[in-house]
């Protein structure tokens, strides 16, 4: 079920993109909605109390109870972890002590000495929450299921994934056709005993001959590409290292393949890929050509004075034009340069062994906008752009009159253009993102007239499988209370019609049981948030339940609707209602949406995830003490920040990989491409957006303002060894922090709510993680969150 309310509450595409600060463990989908109607004041379920009266009442009760407290006699003993008091940065003229700088260091000894101490304070508390066996069983139980990734075409042959249930890693399939049986392409489950190595990145070359696969380790960004022969299956002697943020973009002639690299290091600069802190600076392109050494791929590309760009290839549909798209950070814009292949008097195989790169030429130069290529018809190219379109459009122009460019299909006065790819000929298949719902249309690619609608129920397309040689299309679909499906299309037809292909079934999962609703809420400066709810059918809104509230907030990543088994077993078992809030920083909305919240207004990003946790307390849904917050990555920071800002309002925080030192992100791996949603510590204007939010410089004991007997609520930060996107020292730093000042700095210190750290091993930013590792971890987290709001388990 799911209803659409609107409230009045009284107070990126390419793989070398990808390295802005989602986690994949929150793995944005994308969601429709069908109706909505009006929700006037309700009569609080308490007395007769008006429900205004009672939203004040909740509100205030924060002041008056111990949010997740322990009793005294298990306080937690937190590790001693040396103050260096003589770390001091002068920030334009401020002091900030940076007490905490040796945790920079992953192989100090006294760095791995604080971690286990962390790690076994930590297990002995998870061994005490009652609930944790428990979710582990049910958890496990309900994952236990056969999930199906989208098949696509190659040459003559269909792709696709497929996990078991509780295999580590989603298995590569291979057939001939989509009525034959399929076969084992790569097994990723038999290339680790623990299942730690993961398919990061793969591309099938045109012939269907070769697979070229990105193998990571232990959930590091860093990958290290393979070749695999699709006929019999035997791995090619290719090994290409050193490769980050790439994508694999094989050539027409099936000869070899583009990808993207940093520089090897330096000799005696023997490092473990994914634990080092260094920046990532110089990514490169390069060509590789099938069965030779990594020393004689050709060097394509590269800026010398600009080493924080990066760079990422696609070639046109007709294989004759490679493009080049460089990026400055995260913002959604880019340069573009193009190489026509077939100009080159010797191919490709003339550059060998030559210091010359490819004559690119330059159609966009400036970071003024985003181009993403949809088709081309020889040198006329059509684009999704947000070229003074912040919701996007399409756009034509030929290579041969560059200044001359038109409008296909114009801005969406409101709705946002997602995607856009051609299909069947000369049909495109558009996805817009209406009030964060998706609307799928089929338009005529020379005109830009609509052809066709294509309904969706209400929920997320997961994935869109399809070329412009293709009559047949695939696409998947997911949503709160859908685990899974795939739709086929024909759209050769008069009337194009979805019609499922196949259905993913959890046993033991029973939808009618839930309900979800779409409400909007009122932000402090009275903009209109979208949040969904999702919970048991018919609960009382009477302030009894627990509830987890999640959020993102930046790089302009939609979070959307999505499936999570964690979060059903929590509302089935231990009563909750979980809730995910659109909040500013976003693309829900296009690029103003995004600009809205980052840089200088990233406030309105907490801002809106408080007046998100106010509604579902105001609104009868929780209270306080058992309302807990969750957010990985750029969403860690938002919950680390507004449990700064708002400790009074929260019974627990997951905060997630989170971007903590905000001071200092931007020394270490790929930090410095956020600068474009944070700003930098280097600027003096931005360093003084930067300090007053910075969770790591926040941190401040709130029971001292007087008639208040506040404390901060319970929190688990989590952290990973081999995350190389946000480096561990973030969480270690607050975490030392956190207990030095709330716990330790005083003489018994009315922190009694625990805080503490998961710190996880052979694990990253969470790409890649096996399936055990990510029910153990929901387990422990959501058994956290049980103990300290006081959640008992429901059969």
């Amino acid at each position: 079920m799911f209803i659409y309310t609107r409230c009045r509450p009284i107070s990126q595409r390419f793989m070398n993109l990808r390295v802005c600060l989602v986690s994949p463990l929150f793995r944005p989908a994308f969601s429709t909605l069908n109706r909505f109607v009006w929700k006037g004041i309700r009569l609080s379920t308490k007395g007769s109390l008006p429900s205004f009266i009672n939203r004040s009442v909740r509100l205030c009760q924060a002041a008056e109870f111990n949010m997740g407290s322990l009793p005294a006699e298990e306080r937690l003993d937190y590790p001693e972890a040396r103050r260096d008091e003589s770390v001091v940065d002068n920030y334009h003229g401020v002091l900030v002590h940076d007490p905490y700088r040796w945790l920079e260091d992953p192989d100090a000894k006294e760095v791995k000495d604080f971690v286990e101490k962390e790690v076994s304070l930590t297990e002995s508390l998870l061994q005490t929450c009652e609930t944790r066996g428990k979710l582990r069983e049910r958890i496990t139980t309900l994952f236990d299921h056969p999930r199906y990734g989208c098949p696509y075409k190659r040459g003559d042959k269909y792709f696709y994934f497929f996990n078991t249930g509780l295999q580590a890693q989603s298995v590569l399939y291979v057939q001939e056709n989509l009525e034959e049986k399929a076969e084992v392409l790569l097994d990723p489950n038999n290339l680790s005993v623990d299942g730690t190595v993961a398919l990061n990145v793969s591309a099938v070359s045109e012939n269907a001959e070769f697979l070229a696969v990105g193998l990571s380790a232990s959930g590091s960004d860093w990958v290290n590409i393979k070749v695999i022969r699709v006929v019999d299956k035997s791995t090619e002697p290719d090994s290409l290292s050193w490769v980050k943020f790439s994508s694999i973009t094989w050539t027409h002639d099936n000869k070899g393949f583009f990808y993207s690299r940093y520089p090897a290091p330096k000799e005696g600069e023997g490092i473990d890929a994914g634990t080092e802190t260094k920046i990532n600076l110089y990514h490169q392109l390069f060509y590789h050509f099938l069965g030779t050494d990594q020393s004689e791929d050709i060097l394509c590309w590269k800026d010398s004075e600009h080493p924080k760009w990066t760079v990422g290839s696609e070639i046109t549909e007709d294989g004759k034009y490679v493009l080049i798209h460089m990026t400055e950070g995260c913002d959604p814009v880019n340069r573009l340069f193009y190489c026509d292949l077939t100009a080159l008097p010797q191919g490709l195989e003339g550059f060998r062994g030559r210091e010359e790169m490819l004559p690119f030429q330059k159609l966009i130069d400036n970071f003024e906008a985003q181009y993403d290529l949809v088709a081309n018809d020889g040198t006329l190219f059509t684009f999704r752009t947000n070229k003074n379109a912040p919701r996007y459009k399409l756009v034509r122009v030929d290579l041969m009159q560059p200044e001359a460019w038109s409008d296909i299909i114009g801005e969406s006065e409101k709705d946002v253009l997602e995607s856009a790819c051609c299909v069947n000929g000369n049909q495109l298949l558009l996805s817009y993102l209406s009030d964060v719902k998706y609307v799928l249309q089929i338009r005529d690619l020379q005109s830009g007239n609509l052809l066709h609608d294509l309904p969706i129920d209400i929920g997320s397309v997961s994935g869109i499988s399809g070329k412009r040689e293709d009559k047949e299309i695939f696409i998947g679909f997911t949503s709160f209370l859908t685990p899974g499906i795939i739709y086929r299309c024909n759209l050769d037809v008069e009337k194009p019609e979805l019609v499922v292909f196949r259905e993913t079934v959890v046993p033991g999962f029973d939808r009618t049981e839930f309900e979800a609703k779409q409400v909007f809420i009122t932000s402090k400066d009275g903009t209109q948030i979208p949040m969904f709810i999702v919970s048991k059918k018919d609960i009382a809104l009477d302030g009894s339940h627990p509830a987890l509230l999640y959020g993102y907030g930046g790089f302009n990543i939609s979070i959307t609707p999505n499936f999570s088994v964690g979060r059903i077993v929590i509302s089935r078992h231990l009563g909750a209602v979980f809730a995910i809030a659109n909040i500013r920083g976003g693309g829900e909305y296009g690029e103003e949406w995004h600009k809205a919240g980052s840089l200088a207004k990233k406030q309105n990003c907490f801002d809106d995830f408080i007046s998100a946790a106010e509604f579902l307390v105001s609104e009868g849904y929780t209270q306080p003490k058992k309302l807990c917050i969750e957010g990985g990555s750029n969403g860690g920071l938002l919950v680390a920040a507004c449990t700064n800002q708002r400790p009074d309002l929260f019974g627990c925080s997951l905060a997630h990989v989170g971007v903590m030192d905000m001071l200092r992100f931007h020394k270490f791996t790929i930090g410095h491409a956020w600068t474009t949603d944070y700003g930098s510590s280097d600027k003096e204007e931005e360093f003084h957006w930067l300090i007053k939010y910075s969770p790591l410089h926040n941190v401040k004991i709130p029971w001292d303002k007087p008639g208040q007997n506040l404390q901060y609520p319970a929190i688990m930060l989590l952290t990973a060894d081999h995350d190389d996107r946000v480096v561990p020292l973030h969480s270690l730093k607050l975490l030392a922090t956190m207990q030095y000042v709330l716990c330790k700095s005083v003489e018994s210190s009315p922190q009694t709510n625990p805080i503490i750290g998961r710190i996880d091993t052979k694990s990253g930013h969470g790409a890649g993680r096996p399936t055990q590792k990510l029910i153990d971890e929901a387990a422990d987290r959501y058994a956290f969150m049980a103990k300290v709001v006081g959640a008992s388990w429901i059969d």
